[in-house]
């Protein structure tokens, strides 16, 4: 039995995944971090809740402990030799969850950056299966990237690599958790979607991803709603056209919380992309099929 694990940058989803890249049972918890908590906290925290939720899960099925072979980790920031760095939107510098978990169970944990999970999964079993050069662009908290050329993942020696999300849009922009100014993520995130629509319009903070969603599809026709989707998407070009010049990817697949705004952002994005002349090639774009499943079930692959 494979349990996929997948860390966001605000929530837990534990799976059961079966060998055709399905997801037998799930459970999902959001992350309610305390202002106050420390590093040490919220890494005991985030241990807790995974174990939580895998007895809930085998608990659905109703199958012991025993019957687990191998457990995967998707997980935001830096992965090398199972130990996680910088994941900044979780507030962690560096934890070596593998580690834990295996003392806990008993069985192989292997652990790696959520969007290479997410981009695996995709090219394994969903909208990137027929292609063999392409990027998969993981846009939710943050965004982070796979590449495939060949049919195979890009996995540099030194670190896992295709960090899209703190390429450099902007000189002098706004301050990424990362430490550098104009980081792509600090624009183009969904949460920084988000956060540019409640304060525009004087939103209560706590105001939901869906709540947000159906507030600017009832006002498709406000001026200030408009505006603040050019911009997102004049921003989103420029990341997108930094990648295509740097990988030259037959297609660019866009995953992560991203592809619930298909009619708000993704349509008008690839509108743009069609009727204004760029000076680079235009691939391939299209969303991913797997939804937010798709790192819970690359980490169990």
């Amino acid at each position: 039995m494979k349990i996929g694990i997948d860390i966001g940058g605000s929530h837990i989803g534990v799976g059961i995944v079966n060998d055709k890249g399905k997801i037998v049972s799930k459970k999902e918890q959001d992350l309610k971090f305390d202002k106050d908590m420390k590093e040490v906290d919220i890494k005991q925290y985030i241990r807790d809740t995974i174990i939580t939720n895998i007895s809930e899960v085998l608990r659905t099925v109703g199958s012991p402990i025993c019957l687990i072979n191998k457990i995967g980790i998707a997980t935001p920031g830096r992965v090398k030799n199972g130990v996680i760095k910088n994941a900044f939107n979780l507030g962690i510098r560096e934890i070596n969850l593998a580690k834990e978990l295996e003392e806990y169970y008993g069985v192989p944990i292997t652990v790696r950056n959520d969007a290479k999970c997410a981009g695996i999964a995709e090219k394994k079993f969903g909208a990137l299966t027929f292609y063999e050069d392409a990027v998969f662009l993981c846009i939710g908290t943050g965004i982070g990237g796979a590449t495939f050329y060949g049919g195979s993942l890009v996995e540099p020696k030194r670190n896992e690599g295709s960090e899209y999300g703190h390429m450099i849009i902007k000189k002098d922009g706004n301050v990424c958790k990362c430490g550098n100014r104009g980081c792509f993520e600090t624009y183009c995130s969904m949460k920084s979607f988000k956060k540019q629509i409640i304060e525009n319009f004087d939103l209560e903070e706590s105001t939901n991803s869906k709540e947000i969603l159906e507030f600017v599809k009832n006002r498709f026709t406000n001026s200030k709603i408009n505006d603040i989707i050019d911009l997102y998407i004049d921003d989103l070009i420029l990341g997108i056209s930094n990648i295509v010049n740097i990988a030259e990817p037959e297609i660019i697949c866009f995953g992560g919380s991203f592809v619930h705004y298909k009619e708000v952002l993704f349509n008008r994005l690839v509108q743009r992309l069609q009727n204004t002349a760029y000076n680079f090639d235009v691939p391939k774009l299209v969303l991913g099929t797997l939804g937010n499943d798709a790192g819970m079930i690359g980490a169990a692959i």
